[in-house]
C-alpha cells in the first residue's frame, strides 16, 4: 500500500508540535511513520471549504439548488423578516430596563430558517438561545414571542425562561430553547436515537453558536451521534461574535472539520446564504434517512452582505417575490410586532400559584397546602 498523503501545517500556533514534522490525518503512533486515512480528500475539501449558492455575476448551478414550492420560500422569507423584527424589539426591551437580556440574532436568520426550512413537519428541532427563527420558520405567531420575551400569563413557560428561549407547542416539534451551552446537542441526538429504535424517519436538527464548540455537551452529543449513526444534523453557527469566549480555530482549522475526528459528515457553508444552508440540511436528512448517519454543518455568517436583502435578491430575480411586495411584506411583519408587543405588555403576571400548579401533573397534599397558603396570604380565598 502507498504511504498515503500527508498535510502540511495550516496555520500557525498548535504548540508543542514539532514543526519539521509533517501533520497525518488520523491514527495512533509517531507522525513520521505512514498511516492510514480516516477521510478523503474530498471530505477535506466539504469541511473546510465554503459552499455559496446565492447567485454571484447573476449566475447560479440550478442541480446544487435545493428545492421548495414558491409558497415555502415566501413563507421562509416572512420568518426571516419576523425574526429581525423581534430582534429589534427585544433589544429595545433590554435598553429600556423592561428584559433582563437578549442574545442578539440579527444577521443569523438565513441560517437558522434555511435549516428548518429543509426538514419536513414530523423531523425535531432543538434550538439554542439564538434560535427565535426556528419557532417562526414552523409557523409560530410572533405574539408568543413577544409574550415569552415579557414573561408574561400567556407565556407557555409562565415566565420561567430567561428571554429568547421559548417553550413552544409540542405540535411544532420544536424542543425548549435552551440557554446553556451546548446541552441541545445531547437531546437531540436522545430523540434521534429514540426515532431510529422505533424505525420512524424523523430527523434530529441542533442548532448552536460556536462558542458552544468547546462545550462538554458538544463532544457527547456529537460522540454518541457519531457511535449510533443517528439521523442528526448539528448545524454550528459561527458569526465570530464570540472569538474571545471561544478558540475552536486556533485547535483546528474550521470547526466542520471537527467532524472528520467523530467520523460523521462535516461541510462548511456560506451562513448568510439562505440556499446554501437549506441545501446542505436537505441532504444531511437524506444521508440520515438513509441510515447514513449524523452531519455536522458549520455555517458561517457575516462577510457575505444582509443575509435578508441577500434572499430577498435573488427571490425578485425568480420572480417568487417581487421587490414591491417585499417591502408590503416587511411593513406587515413590522406592524405586527409591534401590535403584539403593545397588546402583549397589557397582559398581567402568570398568576402566582403557577409556581406550585406547574410542577406536578397532579399536585401531592403538600403542595396543594402551600397553594391554598399562597393564596391566603395574596388576600384569596382559599382553594375549595
Amino acid at each position: 500500500m502507498a504511504a498515503p498523503k500527508t498535510i502540511p501545517p495550516r496555520q500557525p500556533g498548535l504548540a508543542g508540535l514539532n514543526s519539521s514534522v509533517p501533520l497525518v490525518r488520523a491514527g495512533m503512533g509517531t507522525p513520521e511513520v505512514a498511516e492510514i486515512e480516516a477521510w478523503t480528500d474530498e471530505d477535506y475539501r466539504r469541511a473546510t471549504g465554503l459552499v455559496s449558492l446565492l447567485p454571484k455575476d447573476g449566475k447560479d448551478d440550478r442541480a446544487l439548488l435545493p428545492v421548495f414550492e414558491p409558497a415555502a420560500l415566501r413563507d421562509a422569507a416572512r420568518a426571516m423578516l419576523g425574526a429581525r423584527a423581534l430582534d429589534a424589539v427585544a433589544r429595545e426591551l433590554v435598553k429600556s430596563d423592561r428584559i433582563g437580556s437578549y442574545a442578539e440574532t440579527a444577521g443569523t436568520e438565513a441560517a437558522v430558517v434555511g435549516a428548518v426550512a429543509a426538514l419536513s413537519p414530523d423531523d425535531v428541532v432543538a434550538p439554542g438561545r439564538r434560535d427565535a427563527g426556528a419557532a417562526l420558520a414552523r409557523g409560530y405567531p410572533v405574539a408568543g414571542l413577544i409574550a415569552q420575551l415579557l414573561g408574561n400569563a400567556h407565556d407557555l413557560a409562565q415566565g420561567r425562561r430567561i428571554p429568547g428561549c421559548p417553550v413552544l407547542p409540542r405540535a411544532l416539534n420544536v424542543l425548549p430553547a435552551s440557554s446553556h451551552a451546548a446541552t441541545q446537542l445531547p437531546h437531540a441526538a436522545g430523540v434521534a436515537w429514540a426515532a431510529k429504535m422505533q424505525k420512524r424517519p424523523t430527523v434530529a436538527l441542533a442548532l448552536f453558536e460556536a462558542m458552544e464548540v468547546d462545550a462538554e455537551d458538544f463532544h457527547t452529543g456529537v460522540n454518541f451521534a457519531a457511535v449510533f449513526r443517528l439521523p442528526t444534523i448539528f448545524v454550528c453557527i459561527n458569526d465570530g461574535k464570540n472569538d474571545d469566549k471561544t478558540a475552536p480555530l486556533l485547535t483546528s482549522e474550521t470547526i466542520a472539520v471537527r467532524a472528520l475526528a467523530y467520523g460523521i459528515a462535516g461541510v462548511r457553508v456560506d451562513g448568510g446564504d439562505f440556499l446554501a444552508v437549506a441545501a446542505a440540511v436537505q441532504a444531511a436528512a437524506e444521508r440520515a434517512r438513509r441510515g447514513d448517519g449524523a452531519t455536522l454543518i458549520e455555517a458561517v455568517v457575516g462577510g457575505g452582505g444582509d443575509a435578508v436583502e441577500r434572499f430577498a435578491g435573488w427571490l425578485a430575480a425568480e420572480k417568487i417575490l417581487a421587490p414591491a411586495a417585499l417591502a408590503s411584506m416587511r411593513k406587515e411583519v413590522d406592524a405586527e410586532v409591534r401590535a403584539a408587543l403593545a397588546a402583549e405588555e397589557k397582559v398581567g403576571p402568570p398568576a402566582a400559584s403557577s409556581i406550585i400548579d406547574s410542577v406536578l401533573a397532579r399536585p401531592t397534599a403538600a403542595l396543594e397546602w402551600q397553594r391554598d397558603e399562597l393564596q391566603r396570604v395574596r388576600g384569596k380565598s382559599p382553594r375549595t
